[in-house]
């Protein structure tokens, strides 16, 4: 599956906003979103004026790259959240939310999404006990999600929980840093999903 392989800082540069894509380095003074706050290339300085059709593009753009998935993968999150009952919006975000690269990302075991779906797609992580290694797997409410006894001797792991420790987890995980591991208390609100989408547009986009 094709994945974006140049810098990720200029995707953050060509949403106009953080998405948290490079782990400490986003929380740090070296953030590029911030020292170059334009789009990137040659014209990124220059005015822009978004079609309606635009701005839906470019909501269900950055959403993607929020939680790193590409556009066959995301239509058939779509798809899905379109299926079931309640608001269509609404129902993309929790199913974004309740990937498994996304959970392990939230509960601290990796700095980024990218990381988080690299662990998990590399055997680091286990759900109630049982490896899983798909990161778009669908986590529940009351599942255990830890990390492989065999890799909680790793670094980069050790040092990821350590810092997400000290910033703490959102209020639907509770993770027991001792043990690296961690449970979904209850799946989150809406309101609860801190980061500014605006799922409409998405929807809209769609239903074209």
């Amino acid at each position: 599956m094709a994945r974006y392989s140049k810098s990720v800082c200029r995707l953050c540069r060509r949403e106009g906003m953080k998405l948290y894509l490079k782990g400490e380095r986003c929380f740090g003074d070296k953030c590029a979103a911030e020292r170059r706050n334009y789009p990137p290339g040659q014209h990124g300085q220059g005015r822009v004026k978004f079609s309606e059709y635009g701005i839906q593009l470019r909501e269900k753009q950055k959403t993607k790259r929020v939680y790193g998935m590409v556009e066959k993968q995301f239509h058939l999150t779509f798809d899905e959240a379109n299926r079931q009952k309640g608001v269509t919006g609404e129902n993309l975000i929790l199913l974004l939310e309740r990937r498994l690269d996304n959970m392990v990302y939230r509960m601290g075991f990796g700095s980024s999404r990218s990381q988080s779906r690299m662990l998990v797609s590399h055997g680091h992580i286990t759900v109630n006990g049982k490896p899983v290694d798909i990161p778009s797997y669908l986590t529940r409410k009351g599942d255990a999600i830890s990390v492989r006894e065999k890799s909680r001797k790793t670094p980069v792991i050790q040092q990821n929980l350590a810092v997400a420790e000290r910033r703490g987890f959102p209020r639907w995980i509770s993770v027991d840093a001792a043990k690296m591991e961690g449970v979904v208390a209850e799946l989150p609100a809406r309101e609860e999903i801190t980061m500014p989408i605006q799922e409409h547009l998405i929807v809209e986009l769609y239903s074209k």
